[in-house]
């Protein structure tokens, strides 16, 4: 029986804003002993990111609250996009010589330095766990012959995890398809830090931030918050919103990315630019702002294996529309109670579903109450409860 309390480490790819309250909620749990090891410092450095296309730092702190090392990265071409971007040899050595009782891979399978740590695991016989935010084998590129590798591959990668890590129950019944039996799954939920989000919402002028982009304060605004690219498809929002019959409402992009220029040409060709704001890049402290402003947050997305915008709207008391490829509509989209789904690509559809929405002012009010109320049991307290518990079980019955 162990008298101390399990170590575990935690490897990361670089500090992620949506990761960084679990490592706070962990490193104060007395159940555990906590070590982050980050393979890069993207994120708490600046960078240009190549999907929003612009240089970005994230405006709140990352690195405080919690242990963390940097192991250094290796790598001749460091970046976060390519297989050896990320190799970090110092992770062998800091995952055999730590006395670790556990470790959780926050990197993915498609980096080199998962593989050395993954090894390193299992050279060492600590217990390894991992996962995948995925809800389906689609992969963004659309191509075939990578979904059908993942169908081939994937059974076998996820047997080499003790757990298996599913952040939604979409990713939970695709593990369960693969043939990872439930005994090797844990459901742990994509959260954000819902207590940030829900005061910073309290504070904000919602009169304010829409007489800053130029809106009536009685209008109806949808919102798009992600990155303009192809697979996030804002151009279907701009065409179902083309056809509104609602001549008050305004569309809000808020975002940077290759498509808009696209989307600006397109909306002075549609003859709805004038109600079309293009905000840029919104950094995290901004954000909160936006989704109290907006009425109704849409994620069109035709590749999206969760899509935390939802999180973060919901808990501003915005509701969703999102399509059915994005991953959270497993878990947080009620349909009519905290938004809706439609099919991915149906414009119609989709102008329909917001013509709808926008027509009851008062029932979408509601549906953001709503919203709210649904992510009180969606939040990292419960990430933290999963992980805890999982390693408890995999060192008391050597799962």
């Amino acid at each position: 029986m162990m008298t101390r309390l399990p170590r575990l480490l935690l490897v990361s790819t670089h500090p992620v804003q949506y990761a960084t309250p679990i490592f706070r909620l962990l490193a104060k749990d007395p159940r555990v002993e906590i070590q982050v090891a980050y393979c890069s410092m993207q994120g708490a450095e600046e960078h240009v990111d190549p999907g929003f296309g612009v240089p970005v730092k994230w405006d709140i702190p990352l690195l405080d609250g919690y242990p963390w090392v940097l192991v250094p990265n290796r790598s001749p071409a460091p970046r976060l996009e390519t297989f050896f971007g990320l190799f970090n040899p110092g992770i062998w050595r800091l995952v055999s010589t730590g006395s670790f009782d556990a470790v959780v891979l926050y990197v993915g399978y498609s980096y080199a330095t998962f593989w050395m740590a993954l090894a390193a695991a299992k050279w060492n016989r600590v217990p390894v766990l991992f996962g995948t935010d995925a809800h389906e084998l689609a992969v963004q590129s659309g191509k075939i012959w990578k979904s059908r590798m993942k169908e081939c591959l994937w059974p076998r990668l996820f047997r080499l995890a003790d757990v298996v890590i599913a952040p939604s129950t979409g990713t939970y019944r695709l593990m369960q398809s693969l043939g990872v039996s439930e005994t090797h799954l844990m459901l742990a939920p994509y959260c954000v830090d819902n207590e940030w989000w829900i005061e910073r919402s309290r504070n904000v002028d919602r009169a304010a931030v829409r007489s800053s982009w130029n809106v009536p304060n009685d209008a109806a605004v949808i919102l798009f918050c992600a990155k303009l690219q192809p697979w996030k498809r804002p151009q279907d929002l701009l065409r179902a919103f083309a056809k509104l019959p609602v001549p008050d409402a305004y569309l809000v992009f808020a975002g940077e990315g290759k498509l808009k220029s696209v989307l600006e040409s397109e909306a002075e060709t549609l003859g709805i630019l004038s109600r079309v704001r293009f905000l840029g890049f919104v950094n995290q402290t901004g954000l909160p702002e936006i989704y109290c402003a907006s009425d109704v947050l849409v994620l069109p997305s035709g590749y999206e294996p969760f899509g935390v915008v939802v999180n973060e709207a919901m808990l501003c008391r915005c509701p969703v529309v999102v399509s059915d490829r994005v991953g959270a509509k497993f878990d947080l989209i009620r349909e009519g109670e905290t938004g809706y789904v439609f099919n991915c690509g149906d414009v119609d559809a989709l102008a329909q579903t917001l013509n709808g929405a926008l027509g009851d002012r008062r029932r979408l009010r509601r549906m953001g109450e709503a919203a709210r109320e649904r992510m009180a049991s969606w939040s990292t307290a419960e990430y933290v409860q999963a992980i805890v518990s999982s390693i408890s079980k995999v060192l008391e019955l050597g799962v």
